[in-house]
């Protein structure tokens, strides 16, 4: 942290050198002034961290000297001094944004006890600013990579979202980004600077999952040694995010129920009511109308939470987002370095057809980034289940409407473009792999129009 620059206004000369000399050789980089007028013509130069003033100066009284570095600078912390160290005098000036004061005659040490605490409270400010700083930046809407229409809706529609105070439903497969909308959501909300607390319903047992929500009293049950604050108080004012929001079992689902519809909880052994103030996000992968039509989820609780719905697709989906989320995982892994990529590689990325959504092409980017340490990637690099033969196949299979000539077409086709791109376009040796004479393959790419 930088040295912190002080001013010393103060019209009794002896007290304003000996402060100066101390703080001088406290390491401070100090400037020092008789006059208010000329101090506050300083300030409008040249910032200053703190001010130490006297109450009674002349041509201006400390207290409008205060105003005046306050309407300057409201980050600037002010202390005064005072030989009237009366309880009005302390007040009026705490009021008009003192941050404390001090009364003649005082210690040195006081003194820097008192700078101490202001210096550790602007390093915590200044981490605070940079925590926020690093949220919002990690967490623009821009962090959802994509180029296609639906990824460009889809942050229009968060812009919205994220202004209003209402439930939200995040659905879709696994790896597909929920977490993320959940973080954009909250982080560009009026609450960003509340807590965003986290719940994995799916991993917490029946016996735990109440407590863990809605906090318990000591001797509620047997191991309740003590009492705990669950996740609801501990988001107050801020946002609550539900994950597989789907494994609550029923009992807890008519709490919840009643947290939206009152904004209160009871902590499980009390029957007092806790008024809080938490915005609810709630996702999960599996399809909550089936589960209501099974009786294992509360219809009334489903629209409460499904006020603001998003539903996000699958990769294989949104197939023109592939390639710019290959491109950006492999720049943050790599640490911007550039790698040579065979334009065989992005084909095989499209045509895959990608259970595990993001997260797999994710995971399978890091791979790459450390496995090709030459900084290149082919064909031959990627793991073999992305370009299996059985997952080509597999695709083609769900197509509809197709007749078994047609299939079996397909089917060709893509073994021939499988085994093409890699070989690198080799005819010869994609023949080879293929188990056929090269004069065949070559018909056949004639064929399908493949030149």
């Amino acid at each position: 942290m930088k040295k912190l620059n002080i001013c010393i206004v103060e019209d009794e000369e002896i007290l304003r050198v000996s402060l100066k000399d101390d703080l001088l050789d406290a390491g401070y980089i100090v400037n020092d002034f008789e006059n208010p007028v000329k101090a506050i013509e300083h300030f409008r130069k040249k910032n200053c961290d703190i001010v130490i003033s006297d109450i009674r100066l002349p041509e201006m009284n400390g207290l409008d000297l205060l105003s005046e570095i306050k309407s300057l600078n409201p980050n600037t912390f002010v202390i005064m001094m005072t030989a009237f160290g009366s309880v009005e005098t302390a007040v009026e000036a705490m009021k008009k944004g003192a941050y404390d004061y001090i009364t003649k005659p005082f210690d040195k040490e006081e003194l820097l006890l008192l700078i101490n605490r202001i210096k550790e409270l602007k390093s915590l400010q200044a981490k605070n600013t940079e925590y926020q700083n690093y949220f919002e930046d990690k967490f623009n809407f821009d962090s959802f990579i994509g180029i296609s229409d639906y990824v460009k809706q889809l942050k229009e529609t968060l812009k919205i979202i994220s202004q209003a105070n209402s439930t939200v439903l995040i659905t879709g497969e696994t790896g597909t980004g929920k977490e993320l909308i959940a973080n954009l959501i909250h982080y560009n909300s009026p609450r960003r600077y509340k807590p965003l607390v986290k719940v994995s319903c799916g991993i917490l047992s029946k016996e735990v999952i109440e407590s863990e929500l809605f906090g318990h009293e000591k001797g509620a049950f047997t191991g309740a040694d003590k009492l705990r604050i669950g996740r609801f108080e501990k988001a107050d004012q801020g946002t609550i995010y539900l994950d597989d929001i789907d494994d609550v079992p029923l009992e807890v689902q008519i709490k919840l129920l009643r947290v939206i519809q009152e904004q209160e909880i009871e902590r499980v052994g009390s029957s007092e009511s806790i008024k809080i103030d938490v915005r609810i996000i709630a996702s999960t992968k599996a399809d909550l109308n089936k589960l209501v039509q099974e009786g294992k989820f509360r219809e009334d609780l489903y629209y409460r939470l499904n006020v603001l719905p998003i539903h996000l697709k699958p990769l294989r989906e949104r197939k023109e987002d592939i390639i710019p989320l290959f491109n950006n995982f492999l720049s943050k892994f790599s640490n911007q370095k550039q790698f040579e990529i065979e334009s065989s590689v992005y084909e095989i990325l499209k045509n895959y057809r990608w259970s595990g959504n993001v997260r797999e092409l994710k995971d399978l980017t890091e791979r790459l980034s450390i496995l090709c340490y030459d900084f290149k990637i082919t064909a031959g690099r990627l793991p073999q289940e992305i370009i299996t033969n059985e997952q080509i196949i597999g695709n083609i299979l769900k197509s509809e409407n197709k007749s078994l000539t047609e299939i079996l077409e397909e089917v060709e086709k893509q073994l021939i473009q499988n085994a093409l791109i890699r070989t690198g376009n080799n005819k010869a040796k994609a023949a080879e792999l293929l188990g056929l004479p090269p004069s065949t393959l070559k018909s056949k790419i004639d064929k399908y129009g493949m030149n």
